[in-house]
Order: structure tokens, then C-alpha cells, then sequence
């Protein structure tokens, strides 16, 4: 028997209680809950001409359109899970995951008919058995997400109802996300943050405000969106948000009036490293708002939460914060011992919201979902996630982020960070984005190639940046080549910069024969 979700039920209690309050804002035009309530209906009735079974999975490409959030909703009505890959996805690699993930059909919002696709249709290109859910319940999954795939194929990660409900509630109590708020969606549909600013809105009655894709880059529209709708909570990336600092200040120099959004009570960044000089730009443009660092991941969603002071942020780096309610933190070094007191390694968490496992992965093989530690402090949690972050525990129990375990690389001997190189190099004013990749080398074992993208109207050059670099790194820590870009860096489809794909120009250059070589300005060719 299907089982409806309790995000679906409360959703449909608020379309029947406030038909005319506005559920989504879409390039401008408000859809009201009774609205997107007939949408739902509509979807319902497509879904009900498939052939689907109890819990059978369906394949929705996340296109962000209001069709597409009532497909996602039509689905949890009927207690069917829905794999929500990107849409941007190369056609071989979707076919791929949604034949892993066992899906049968596979619906876009914008058919006239689900026209499913089956069998021989969505067959694995390797010829594997669609993936059996990991959950001892396949009934409780109610959304199946993909990570970035920035190490290979993307993996699957099935989320359950009660995982997702637990979400819900905490965020709707901490963020205000009940009738009365406007809650700005940058993210795309297939990202965990929409947990929070779409599917917790709709939930608590919010309404949110759906930012379009294509403008996702122009600060000047997104201060534009959260003024017109009177936005309340805002949760983005960093770069969003020096696009929107950038924005105010391009509008206070031209002599417009100033961009103040006084509406934003929070402002939430999560998903990257907030540089301090544009932190310590935000409290002039959000003057009524408090300011978040959420730190998590697809696998777990949010973890931890540091509210920042707004009068005296830190410069030196914000902390990780306090674990959410219900979630279980350890720190282990690097013999896999509980570290109990100051000390850094790698950080561990367990969540009421995280999912039970990768689909389809093979429980025999090592895998970053692990049992408890022995040594850990007293706790319920029987099912840990290594994050693979590297982090500082100080002599006050806050913990601090340092790195990654996969970005740890030796140098000429030399155990080196590569994200702490490219925290340095954010850190100069002059520099938008940054990634530093280690090429293998038969004499220094590993080399360091930087790769960034200047501000606009920068004048920041390599001999600049090396300087930089040489006053804050250690030798074996300094880049041996800079290369400058006008283009934003590539991006995989869940919006972390594409390292395999700047690796693979790097290695096509012809001036990677000479490492030392002072590297000229080059223009990549746009990201796909």
C-alpha cells in the first residue's frame, strides 16, 4: 500500500486552508497554493496512466519550473520516490543513473504525455541490474539525489520520508519559513539545499521565490528578486553573494539609490569557503539580518550552524559551528583513533537527516558510510559518514574546517593542502575564483597548478599573485604555474567547480611541458 508522505499532506492542508496566498514566484508571475495545487492534480493524473508498482521510483530531470515542483509533489502523493538528477546531465550518464536507480519512467514537466520509457530504453550502457535501495524500507525513500560526480559517476543517494520530515520541522522553526515568509531558491531543483528553501517553505506555507537559472550570475537581478518579493531568508553560495555585494556597490558608484534590502532577516551561506572581505561587505546591503554558515552535504544535509557576529565578523576564517539538534560529530586521526580533545583530523558525522546509503553500492567494499568508532563519546547514532573534511578542534571545542583528505598531496617530500592554497588565493582582493590541481611529477612527485579568475577591472597580474602566495605558503606549497581566466570555471551539474575538466585543458597546453614557465593570460572556452 502507498504511503503519502507528510511533506505532500501538509502541503495540500495549506493549499486548502490559503488557496490564494502565493506558493512559487516564476520569472516574475505568482502561482498561488490553490494553483499549484491543480498543477499537482494535472500531474497526478499522468502518473496514474503508468504502470508503476508500490515504491517504484520515477525519473524527473530538475528542471527549476513550477510543473516540475508539482511533478516532484504529484509523486510523494502517490508514495512514489523520485530520482532527480540534473538536468543538464550528458544523455549517457542520465541514462546510466536512472537505469542504476531502477526507474522505468522517466516523466518531464513538460509532456503531453509521461511517455514512459522501458526495458531496453533505460538498459545500463555497463549492462548492470538496476540498483535495489539500500533502506531495509524501500517504501520510506522519498527522494533520490545525486552527488557532483566531480570523482567520477555520480552517486546515487536515496533520502527517506522521515529523514526529510525531521529536516522540515528544524528548519521551519529556526529560519521562520511559516506564512508571511519569501524564501529566495538559487539552487538548482537536484541540490539538498532546496530541503530548505523550497520543499521546508512549502511545507510551513512559506513562498518561494524560484530564481532563474539563467540569471543566476547577474547580481543586479538577484538584489532585483529579493526587493520586488520581499525576501525574507536567503540561502546561497558565496560567489552569489559577492555578486550581489558587487552589484550594490557598481549601483551606489553610479549615483542610483542604494541597494539595501531591508527585508532579509537571514542570510544563510553554505556550500564553499565565504572570503572575509565579502563577508565583511554584506551587513550594508542586508542591514536587518543575522548571518549563517551551514556546513553539510548531499549524503548527510546540514550538520552544523555558526551564527556570525554582523559587527565583528571573524577575519581569520568562520568556524564550523554547533552540531544542528540530534546530530553526532567525532574527529578521528590518522590512525582512525577518536581524537577526544584539541587536535586535528578528519570529521565524522551522524544525522537525523542523512541517508542510509549509496544505492546500488557494494556492501563488501569500503565506503564513507561506516559503523560507529570505538572511543567515541556517548551517543545514539549506529551509522557514521566520513566526510573526507579535515578539520581543527581548539582548546574551546570549536571546530574549524582546514581541507579535504583528497586534496592532500606531497610536494618535494612535503604533505600540502591544495585547498589552503586556494583559500590564499581567494583571500587577495583581486581574485573571484580559484582552484589549485596537483599533476603528477617524476621529480617533485606532485606539482601545483593554479587556475583563476580575476574580479572585473582586476590589474592583478601572476608576478602579483606569486608574491602574494610566497608572503602566507610555505615553498612547497606555492604554485608553479598561474594561470588567469576571464571566464567563470567550469561547473559539474550540482555546481562545484569541474576539476576534471580543468585538468584535462591543463594537460592540453603546450606550456605544461615547461612547469616553470611564467604562464600568460588565457581565455578558457565557455563551460558546457
Amino acid at each position: 500500500m502507498r504511503k503519502h508522505t507528510r511533506l505532500w499532506k501538509s502541503f495540500a492542508r495549506q493549499a486548502e486552508a490559503r488557496p490564494s496566498a502565493t506558493a512559487l514566484v516564476a520569472e516574475g508571475r505568482h502561482i498561488s497554493y490553490g494553483e499549484l495545487a491543480g498543477l499537482v492534480a494535472d500531474a497526478a493524473a499522468r502518473l496514474d496512466r503508468l504502470d508503476t508498482a508500490d515504491g517504484e521510483p520515477i525519473g524527473i530531470p530538475a528542471t527549476k519550473t513550477p510543473r516540475t515542483i508539482a511533478l516532484v509533489l504529484a509523486c510523494l502523493r502517490a508514495g512514489l520516490p523520485v530520482v532527480l538528477p540534473s538536468a543538464t546531465l550528458p544523455a549517457a550518464t542520465l541514462q546510466h543513473l536512472l537505469a542504476r536507480a531502477g526507474c522505468r519512467h522517466v516523466v518531464t514537466p513538460d509532456d503531453a504525455d509521461p511517455a514512459p520509457r522501458t526495458g531496453a530504453a533505460l538498459a545500463s550502457p555497463s549492462g548492470a541490474a538496476p540498483a535495489r535501495a539500500t533502506p531495509a524500507d524501500p517504501d520510506d525513500v522519498a527522494f533520490v539525489l545525486t552527488t557532483s560526480g566531480s570523482t567520477g559517476l555520480p552517486k546515487l543517494v536515496p533520502l527517506t520520508a522521515g529523514a526529510i520530515e525531521r529536516f522540515i520541522d528544524w528548519a521551519g522553526a529556526r529560519f521562520e519559513l511559516g506564512p508571511g515568509a519569501s524564501v529566495l531558491n538559487y539552487a538548482p531543483l537536484n541540490f539538498d539545499l532546496c530541503f530548505l528553501d523550497v520543499w521546508a517553505t512549502l511545507h510551513h506555507g512559506g513562498q518561494v521565490v524560484l530564481v532563474d537559472p539563467a540569471a543566476a550570475t547577474n547580481g543586479g537581478h538577484l538584489l532585483d528578486a529579493i526587493e520586488v518579493n520581499a525576501v525574507t531568508v536567503v540561502q546561497t553560495v558565496p560567489m552569489a553573494y559577492q555578486l550581489m555585494a558587487d552589484a550594490a556597490d557598481a549601483a551606489d558608484a553610479a549615483g542610483a539609490s542604494a541597494r539595501r534590502l531591508g527585508s532579509v532577516r537571514h542570510a544563510l551561506f553554505t556550500g564553499d569557503h565565504m572570503p572575509a572581505r565579502c563577508l565583511a561587505r554584506l551587513p550594508a546591503v542586508f542591514p536587518g539580518s543575522r548571518f549563517y554558515n551551514i556546513y553539510g552535504c548531499t549524503e548527510t544535509n546540514d550538520s552544523f550552524l555558526h551564527e556570525v557576529d554582523r559587527d565583528a565578523p571573524p577575519a581569520d576564517g568562520i568556524p564550523l559551528g554547533t552540531p544542528l539538534p540530534g546530530v553526532e560529530a567525532v574527529v578521528l586521526d590518522d590512525d582512525g583513533a577518536v581524537i577526544t580533545g584539541p587536535g586535528r583530523g578528519e570529521l565524522i558525522v551522524a544525522t537525523p537527516f542523512q541517508s542510509p546509503g549509496y544505492l546500488g553500492a557494494d556492501p563488501a567494499a569500503p565506503g564513507p558510510f561506516t559503523d560507529a568508532p570505538a572511543g567515541r563519546p556517548p551517543g545514539t547514532a549506529t551509522r557514521f559518514y566520513r566526510t573526507g573534511d579535515i578539520v581543527r578542534r581548539d582548546h574551546v571545542g570549536v571546530l574549524h574546517l582546514e581541507g579535504r583528505t583528497d586534496f592532500q598531496v606531497k610536494v618535494r617530500g612535503t604533505r600540502v593542502n591544495t585547498e589552503a592554497v586556494e583559500q590564499v588565493l581567494l583571500d587577495h582582493d583581486e581574485v573571484a575564483e580559484a582552484v589549485v590541481l596537483a599533476v603528477p611529477d617524476p621529480v617533485a612527485g606532485h606539482l601545483l597548478h593554479a587556475v583563476l579568475r580575476r574580479v572585473p577591472g582586476a590589474r592583478v597580474k601572476t608576478l602579483g599573485l606569486r608574491q602574494h602566495c610566497a608572503a602566507r605558503l610555505p615553498t612547497a606549497a606555492l604554485p608553479s604555474t598561474l594561470r588567469l581566466s576571464e571566464d567563470p570555471l567550469p561547473r559539474t551539474s550540482t555546481g562545484k567547480v569541474d576539476r576534471q575538466s580543468l585538468r584535462q585543458t591543463l594537460q592540453t597546453l603546450q606550456t605544461l611541458r615547461s612547469p616553470q614557465s611564467e604562464a600568460t593570460t588565457v581565455r578558457k572556452e565557455p563551460a558546457r
